[in-house]
């Protein structure tokens, strides 16, 4: 979406107009819901852009020309879920193919890589990506695809993007990002040299907590082709109502997350100077150990964190039991605050051995900082940790 010399729009207009434009029939300023399974032809084989919506439906073409434009894109494909999305990725490899991938990754990541894909002969390498060293050293002749995310889940770990897309790409090898926790407002892996960019749309996107997605981005006209061959042949694609959803999503999206930014950074500031948390994970605070790669590459620091209290698995448990106004539930970035248990929730599917090696401790506690008074929010961390004994 560009003005009339050709120099794009500031992505605050992008997220509000980008794939849009008012209903040619009746003038409709928001993008109609089309609930339809099947379109009329003009005659056997010419259709008018759509024929099935499992292959294309308008609303979700509209989604998907939102999202390119936001990741500084040329092409984007939406799925019914971010692990649908990845799944699909996944579909453009083949048997014998290695992954390298983080050690520390989301949990259904992990189990999708694990417990299903290795079932058909893919082999994966799980390595601290923030040491380009040890990518390097994990790659392989026959390594496909170098899948990252950044900030990880949920130690908030950084990865040079643009240091591992050069790996990727002289190996011959995809770079995909998961950017799920960052969103394209606050950083763009496309710009930074990755092939695909993921994203679950459910999260900050969608950001109310009502709607599960997913989408691929990419800025390669034959990847593109490829993933929408997948998207249509295995059919997890989103209904309209979802796509809807998501694109009333993004157009809040950068006043969102300058709130959840601010809100985070003061939780973080709050929670270094507590007697009972042993670490915070956050790349906004300067003690990160990436905190300039994370300012190098993302326009602000996100509003998700983890911090570990030197407490037993069960005092864990306590905390996030007792907050009133943190909502006890997996997923994040909704408008509203929530709060989980890693080892025993979002991590769970890890063996315990794995996990701890990871850092992923018995008293970690992954927080998604929502948009409410932020002195509420500390105040409620503040009392739970005092009912679990913590104080």
């Amino acid at each position: 979406m560009t003005d009339d010399s050709g120099e794009p729009f500031r992505f605050e207009t992008r997220s509000i107009h980008a794939g849009q434009e008012p209903d040619r029939e009746t003038g409709a300023l928001m993008t109609p819901i089309h609930a339809n399974s099947t379109y009329e032809q003009d005659a056997p084989g010419e259709d008018r852009g759509y024929e099935y919506s499992r292959t294309a439906n308008p609303t979700r073409t509209d989604l998907e020309a939102n999202l390119a434009s936001l990741e500084d894109g040329d092409y984007g494909r939406a799925f019914s879920s971010g692990m649908g999305a990845i799944n699909t990725l996944l579909n453009l490899l083949e048997a014998g193919d290695h992954v390298v991938t983080g050690d520390d990754i989301y949990g259904g990541t992990y189990r999708i890589f694990r417990e299903v894909y290795e079932d058909y002969d893919l082999s994966f390498s799980f390595v601290d990506t923030r040491d380009l060293a040890a990518v390097e050293e994990a790659m392989r002749p026959e390594t496909e695809l170098v899948f990252l995310e950044t900030p990880t889940n949920p130690l908030m770990r950084i990865t040079d993007v643009e240091g591992a897309a050069d790996l990727a790409d002289e190996y011959g090898a995809l770079c995909a990002v998961d950017n799920t926790f960052a969103t394209p407002y606050l950083q763009r892996p496309l710009e930074l040299g990755a092939d695909v960019s993921v994203q679950s749309l459910t999260k900050y996107l969608g950001g109310h907590s009502d709607v599960v997605g997913g989408a691929l981005l990419t800025d390669d006209a034959d990847l593109d082709e490829r993933i929408g061959f997948y998207q249509n042949s295995v059919g997890a694609t989103p209904g309209p109502h979802d796509c809807f959803l998501v694109l009333r999503g993004t157009k809040t999206l950068p006043v969102r997350m300058d709130r959840h930014c601010e809100n985070a950074r003061a939780i973080a500031d709050w929670l270094d100077d507590h007697p009972a948390v042993s670490a915070v994970h956050y790349p906004g605070l300067e003690s990160h150990p990436q905190h300039d790669l994370a300012a190098e590459q993302m326009d602000d620091f996100g509003g998700m964190l983890s911090f570990e209290l030197d407490a037993t698995l069960e005092e864990a448990s306590d905390v996030v039991s007792n907050t009133e106004v943190f909502t006890l539930a997996e997923s994040l970035g909704g408008v509203e605050s929530l709060i989980e248990q890693p080892a025993a929730m979002t991590h769970a599917s890890i063996p315990r051995e794995e996990r701890l090696e990871a850092g992923l401790t018995d008293g970690l506690i992954r927080a998604s900082v929502g948009i409410e008074h932020v002195d509420d929010l500390i105040e409620d961390l503040d009392q739970a940790m005092d009912a679990a004994g913590l104080g």
